[in-house]
């Protein structure tokens, strides 16, 4: 028992960090009882849980978590008003059946437990939902499901389609994200095992195959998106109830809370950035007094205002996340997402040199016109990953990494990871600049592989040259097509966040000609201070994604190519103000290595346009 629950203690502590603050010093903690319960499923199958309460479990609201963690996973608790019943999916903790990657059997028991919970006596029959990243998701996954007596939940950092957030985002297979999530509940259930053959073998057995056939269908028999994929992701709502859906804008499974508010916001739905599996700012709570708030107001009646407050409050970062989580930043409310009268301006990729970045093409980007086309080409060389994959160094960072990255700041930042890519930087900005929303790239590019995917990451360079990532774009080559009718489309006509058609492959899709692909990028939320740039970088994918065949990628810019980064101006900002040039323009120091990566990159460019034109 002692080796399950260092187990558990530490799967949760890796894959379901940061867990919320500690009850204010100074407050009495109530003693609190529990009580393991059972509920047999409607095809046999035993479910377990515990529930827990304040002094005795007495008929009280009760918040709801189903969780793959296994006993003591509960990552939110409220107070003394509240009972809380954890509920052990199907497959794991001391549950039976199989484990399905939180598919369509686990979704009926969600539907299941709730209906019984609703009827125990220690429930008032006002039930509340809570999700933190895996119980997040089977809740955006079930709510197609009538959830009985359910009034409200409060969801952080959960995907709300779990091939396009989270396991293979632009088609791209994020292998090792997900296979974490994976092995931290396999080696719970491996772990659990005696206990299992004890008391009930052919649970074991059941629990065993649950594993081994979920890594194997979502890690490498589903490169698109089936029907497998869509069973695993949000498919309607029939319940209307209000979620709070709560995240940092640099999680590892950020979109979901932006696309879980966008769909839902008219249940009276809000979206906070407080912070989730990527920390939270020091001196901030987590969001748990919104939470808490939430709840209270929505199975209390309590009128605390929580209502009132503006639907979607940011917290945004200045500059890097590192500095974010150290307590620089800024907040930002709104009525909607993305802000109203925010304007996607349109950077061009310019083959002039900005004269700032040592990478093999030195480009520019540019408000208007572009002074220079070309074709500019790169080997996508497998990259560091705590630079160039966003939003899993912020899963990493929160669990450790950021105590290497605080003592070797060049870890997380595009220096090296930028060299053998392309990079495209903007002037130095003369004032502030306020960035919130989706973002896209428009690339045409052609490759010589079968397939490569398409990485793009854009940051914040700072006075120093140090260039700070914030987020990240990928895509498959094989995936040129987008969902128009699903995509975000701004005033001016421009698809500004495009949704992906990953139904099919397309065979030779940019194989030696160009294809003009629309990139999604996920979410921003960033000062771009005054002296400071704003910086895409074309390069090789994370080396925690599954490698393609190596080849040589060419990106045409500037002239009528298309290639340009689409970035979301909040209404307070004007860009075009801020990329005016100064009366007197300040010292451009071209990095020492610039001439080199200028030459290797020549000749790779040479290669390209040979390879265009045996075709």
């Amino acid at each position: 028992m002692e080796t399950i629950r260092r187990i558990r203690l530490a799967a949760v502590a890796v894959l379901l960090l940061p867990l919320l603050v500690a009850t204010p010093s100074g407050a009495a903690e109530p003693e609190r009882v529990s009580e393991a319960v059972s509920v047999t499923a409607s095809d046999g199958v035993r479910i377990q849980g515990t529930v827990t309460g304040s002094g005795s479990l007495v008929a009280r609201p009760t918040i709801v978590e189903f969780s793959p963690y296994g006993p003591g996973s509960q990552t939110f608790t409220a107070d003394e008003n509240y009972n809380h019943l954890l509920v052990e999916v199907r497959g794991t903790g001391g549950s039976s059946g199989s484990f399905d990657v939180l598919g369509p059997r686990s979704q009926q028991d969600v539907a299941e437990v709730l209906q019984w919970a609703c009827e125990q006596p220690w429930s008032n029959g006002r039930l509340g939902l809570h999700g933190f990243s895996a119980s997040a998701i089977i809740v955006y996954n079930s709510m197609h499901l009538d959830l009985p007596c359910v009034e409200t939940a409060t969801l952080r950092s959960g995907t709300f389609e779990l091939y396009r957030d989270l396991l293979v985002p632009g088609g791209v297979s994020n292998i090792v994200p997900g296979a974490a999530v994976l092995l931290g509940i396999g080696a719970l259930a491996l772990a659990q095992g005696p206990d299992r053959l004890a008391t009930d073998p052919l649970s074991s057995v059941d629990a065993i195959v649950g594993m081994l056939d979920s890594g194997i269908n979502a890690g490498f028999l589903h490169p698109t998106l089936d029907q497998f994929w869509a069973e695993r992701g949000f498919r309607g709502d029939v319940n209307g109830f209000p979620v709070m859906a709560v995240n940092g804008i640099f999680d590892v499974e950020s979109r979901g809370a932006f696309q879980g508010y966008q769909e839902l916001r008219d249940n009276g739905s809000h979206l906070v950035l407080a912070g989730g599996h990527d920390g939270f700012p020091a001196g901030t709570d987590n969001g748990q007094a919104d939470m808490q708030a939430w709840f209270d107001h929505h199975l209390r009646d309590v009128d605390n205002g929580i209502t009132a407050k503006p639907p979607v409050r940011l917290t945004m970062s200045d500059g890097d996340r590192e500095d974010m989580l150290a307590g620089q930043y800024l907040s930002r409310e709104a009525t909607d997402w993305p802000v109203p009268g925010t304007q996607w301006a349109a950077l061009n990729l310019d083959a002039a040199p900005s004269g700032t970045a040592a990478t093999l093409n030195d480009g520019s980007l540019t408000l208007g016109a572009p002074q220079q086309a070309a074709t500019q080409s790169y080997v996508p060389l497998p990259t560091v990953p705590f630079a160039s994959d966003v939003p899993t160094t912020a899963l990493l960072g929160a669990a450790g990494l950021d105590l290497l990255s605080n003592a070797f700041p060049a870890l997380t930042e595009m220096g090296l990871v930028g060299l053998p890519g392309l990079s495209y930087t903007t002037p130095a900005l003369v004032e502030d600049v306020m960035a919130a929303g989706p973002a896209s790239l428009e690339l045409s590019l052609s490759t010589t592989a079968p397939e490569t995917a398409i990485w793009a990451v854009v940051s914040d360079v700072h006075p120093d040259g140090t260039a700070h990532p914030l987020t990240v774009g990928r895509l498959l080559s094989s995936f040129p097509d987008i969902v128009e009718e699903k995509s975000l489309i701004d005033d001016a006509g421009q698809v500004v966040q495009p949704y992906g058609d990953y139904s099919t492959k397309t065979a030779g899709a940019g194989f030696l000609a160009p294809q003009l692909y629309q990139v999604e990028l996920w979410p921003i939320a960033n000062r771009f201070k005054a002296g400071h740039r704003i910086r895409v970088d074309v390069v090789g994918a994370s080396a925690l994604s599954l490698p393609t065949v190596p080849g040589v990628n060419s990106v045409d810019v500037g002239g009528t190519s298309g290639s340009r980064l689409l970035l979301p101006v909040l209404p307070e900002s004007d860009l075009a103000a801020a990329l005016t040039p100064p009366a007197v323009a300040p010292p451009v120091v071209t990095p020492p290595a610039a001439p080199v990566t200028r030459l290797v990159g020549g000749l790779l460019g040479i290669v390209g346009q040979l390879l265009r034109l045996l075709v």
